[in-house]
């Protein structure tokens, strides 16, 4: 599978996200503790919000921990949003096309988990995307098709109704293939102002998935610690797995949940897929 993060809050150059925490995501692209696989090295890729209309993004098929254009690109790029996604493949190939974030227009979107049987069901969600919007897929994993099928299905104007039926097609179009469990995620998208987070599988047994503890509160709880004195009340987290150790700073998404960050007010709210 993938381990992956959204930051949304005070801009912060990327290697502070990337690099600089105990268990950063370069780390977990080497030993993570709660993903499918312990490495992560088939790839990874950025995204971030600047100065043009559209988000900016940076994908590479070499391990993350040996990327020197990572390491010098995150050592000079500030944003308020930033998305990042360490990938091991579920099957399909190695290249650029196929390294997270994917972006069109404003939004860009990322995934940990797979659609189940996927050669089994891959020309029927294919044929469901619309056309003006297919020829934008440049590669070919499952993951890309499914954020087609949410832009298909309404992701700009209601993110998590869109989701909700691109989830419902996909396990409707896997069971009509035998498919027991047809869907495994956790999806991160936006659309530069809004965060969407959301966990969930057929089996109700999902990937992990954690967002940060308000910021106010954790400067309560550690008011030596530096660190929380110099983002805003804003800033939220949502990982894979926790950038550290500290008690009180990470919480679990609960399993068919979603939520929502806005410019820094966030809710929580159960997922269901929509048939």
């Amino acid at each position: 599978m993938c381990r992956w993060l959204a930051y949304s809050g005070s801009p912060v150059r990327i290697e502070e996200l990337l690099y600089k925490p105990k268990h950063s995501l370069i780390d977990q692209s080497l030993h993570s503790r709660l993903g499918a696989e312990t490495t992560n090295g088939d790839g990874f890729g950025i995204g971030w919000y600047g100065v043009g209309d559209t988000p900016g993004v940076f994908h590479s098929i070499e391990p993350a921990w040996n990327d020197r254009n990572l390491r010098e690109l995150a050592g000079h790029v500030t944003s308020g949003i930033v998305f990042a996604h360490i990938r091991a493949s579920s099957g399909s190939p190695i290249q650029q096309t196929n390294c997270h974030p994917f972006r069109h227009g404003r939004w860009l979107w990322m995934h940990n988990g797979l659609i189940r049987e996927f050669h089994q069901v891959k020309r029927d969600l294919t044929l469901a995307v619309d056309p003006d919007l297919y020829p934008s897929i440049e590669g070919s994993t499952d993951s890309e098709l499914f954020f087609y099928l949410a832009l298909t299905l309404g992701l700009e104007d209601d993110p998590p109704a869109a989701v909700g039926r691109a989830v419902g097609l996909i396990e409707e179009t896997g069971r009509k293939r035998g498919v027991e469990h047809p869907i495994q995620m956790t999806v991160a998208t936006t659309d530069g102002d809004s965060v969407w987070g959301f966990r969930y599988s057929s089996e109700g047994k999902s990937r992990s998935l954690f967002y940060s503890t308000a910021v106010s509160t954790l400067r309560d709880h550690y008011p030596d610690n530096p660190l929380f004195h110099e983002i805003s009340d804003a800033t939220r987290l949502i990982v894979s797995e926790p950038l550290g150790d500290l008690a009180g700073a990470w919480n679990e998404v609960p399993e068919s949940s979603y939520g929502v960050i806005h410019r820094g007010n966030d809710e929580l709210h159960r997922f269901a897929p929509v048939n």
